[in-house]
């Protein structure tokens, strides 16, 4: 059973700009207790207390559903969005992954088609939910699929790297619910293959990557085919004050709804960074992976190439089965390289971010940043695919010198500190300068995931110096992107100096026993080989 306990703060009614009153309900929930849980419901500005599912408002076909699934208590995004999406709210909803965010919309907007049987024109629909990613769609058809099973009505999944005629009649037979990518969905509109004049609800799932630069355009374009008066519904794990100001001018008298801080990562997921250098990467995840002997890890890279790349090392060079998932895969190779992870027949999945939005998996323990992602909010999702329902998961990030203003990033934006554990055998190199790394997100960068060649880094000049190696450096400003030569050897001696943490170097003196005694059998396999 899940448990929660949560400390929860009521803001006042603020008005916006536009003299639209929004309520604010925050919720700062710890998921390291186990207590009873306890959610509470803002509606007329007070509050009163939901124990079981039974008390939303939900009708009995989905609450039979919801029993199947073994869930009897709501979780707090959940007993919060719930009877404000049934009451013809609008929502702009933030919770950490792994929190029920789907369930969230699903079983409230299936409660509402249930309330009426309108008369619909040939390809109208009634409800759309729009996805940045393909396994996000599929995930939330599944949630529908799963919650809708006892009751009538028809939906259907579109996006691209399938036939579109099929998609075409699929429409024309008649859909109540389209889940959707923004591209492809814009190819059937622009061809007349949907009516979006009869659309109830809009839901932007995964709303800040849906708001982002790359998808905004495609939003106003399918809006702009809608009637003005629907129902409007943002969920997303991450909520920037751009993005919150950009969803205003698009949600109507909103209600806000947050459950725990802002841009933060779940409790249940224990972070931790080893720093290493770029060309050694993939040499230690495979120790990691071996002296762990961890059955199913998931991996995230910057690039498709990358993904591609560190894919072919570990299986030629570590023996270590892995599949890639990413944008330039075909559908069926994606949703085989998922099905094969989570039957456990691929022990490693290595991914770009398109699989930080949207990929489910029951109890996967561990997740690996193989390279840091230029976004920080990025960073949230990423790790958020462990650690759900209330399990535990491990996230590691594997840091290079180039990565270092990438990890203050993240660090800012989640307001956390993340353990550093230094493995001795790995320990990075000083004389490596930093690189710059091209902003934006993941795809178009040119270094991508790996090193070609080897660790082939360039390396600070040499100087004489007749005192200790911390004066090894007077390197100038020019020389590196994240600052001088200087600058570094301080940060070195502020290493030296700090007090090692108990729990951190009891991890990586662990880790390196293990690391020692695989060498030891490795190399005594191969004197047994030589005397036979």
């Amino acid at each position: 059973m899940r448990t929660y306990s949560e400390n929860v703060i009521i803001q006042k009614l603020r008005y916006n700009p536009r003299n639209i009153c929004t309520s604010v309900i925050h919720l700062q929930i710890k998921l390291t207790q186990p207590k009873t849980d306890k959610c509470e419901n803002a509606r007329l500005g007070y509050f009163r207390n939901i124990m079981k599912f039974t008390e939303l408002g939900l009708n009995e076909s989905l609450l039979k559903a919801v029993k199947e699934q073994g869930y009897t208590e709501p979780t707090p995004i959940q007993a919060q969005a719930i009877p404000l999406v049934i009451e013809g709210r609008d929502v702009l909803a933030a919770a950490q992954t792994g929190t029920g965010k789907t369930a969230g919309f699903t079983l409230p907007l299936l409660e509402r088609l249930s309330q009426s049987k309108p008369q619909m024109k040939k390809k109208q629909i009634r409800v759309l939910v729009l996805t940045p990613t393909r396994e996000l769609a599929a995930q939330v058809a599944e949630s529908i699929a799963t919650y809708g099973k006892y009751m009538s009505y028809r939906s259907m999944v579109i996006f691209g790297g399938v036939g579109i005629n099929p998609q075409f009649a699929a429409i024309k037979k008649g859909v109540d619910i389209v889940i959707a990518t923004p591209g492809r969905l814009l190819d059937i509109a622009s061809q007349d293959g949907i009516d979006f004049s009869a659309i109830e609800c809009l839901v932007l799932d995964e709303a800040d990557r849906m708001l982002d630069m790359g998808f905004i355009h495609d939003i106003k374009k399918l809006m702009a085919l809608m009637p003005k008066k629907k129902q409007t519904l943002l969920f997303s794990a991450t909520f920037s004050r751009e993005i919150k100001t950009l969803a205003s001018g698009l949600l109507k008298d909103p209600v806000l709804v947050e459950v725990a801080r802002e841009n933060s990562t779940s409790g249940q997921i224990s972070q931790v960074v080893h720093h290493v250098d770029k060309g050694r990467k993939r040499e230690l995840l495979a120790q990691l992976i071996k002296a762990g002997d961890w059955k199913q890890v998931l991996v995230f890279t910057r690039t498709k190439h990358g993904a591609n790349r560190l894919c072919k090392q570990l299986e030629e060079y570590s023996g270590i089965k892995a599949a890639a998932i990413h944008g330039n895969k075909s559908q069926g190779a994606r949703t085989k390289a998922l099905a094969d992870f989570k039957a456990g027949n691929v022990r490693v999945l290595v991914a770009t971010d398109i699989a930080a939005r949207g990929i489910d998996i029951d109890q996967l323990p561990h997740v690996v940043n193989y390279e840091l992602p230029n976004v920080p909010e990025d960073y949230v999702h990423r790790i958020g695919r462990t650690g759900r329902a209330g399990m535990k998961g491990e996230a590691l990030s594997l840091v290079c010198i180039d990565e270092h203003d990438l990890l203050k990033a993240i660090e800012r934006f989640t307001k956390s500190s993340i353990e550093k554990v230094e493995i001795e055998a790995f320990r990075p190199d000083p004389s490596i300068q930093a690189e710059p790394i091209q902003n934006g997100r993941g795809g178009g960068q040119k270094r991508g995931g790996g090193q070609r060649g080897g660790n082939t880094r360039k390396k600070k000049p040499s100087t004489p110096s007749t005192g200790s190696g911390n004066n090894r450096s007077t390197g100038s400003r020019n020389d590196r992107s994240t600052g001088s030569g200087q600058e570094e050897n301080k940060t070195q001696d502020s290493r030296k100096k700090r007090p090692k943490n108990p729990h951190a170097e009891k991890i990586g003196s662990n880790l390196q026993a293990k690391l020692d005694n695989m060498d030891k059998k490795s190399s005594g396999n191969k004197n047994n080989r030589g005397r036979r």
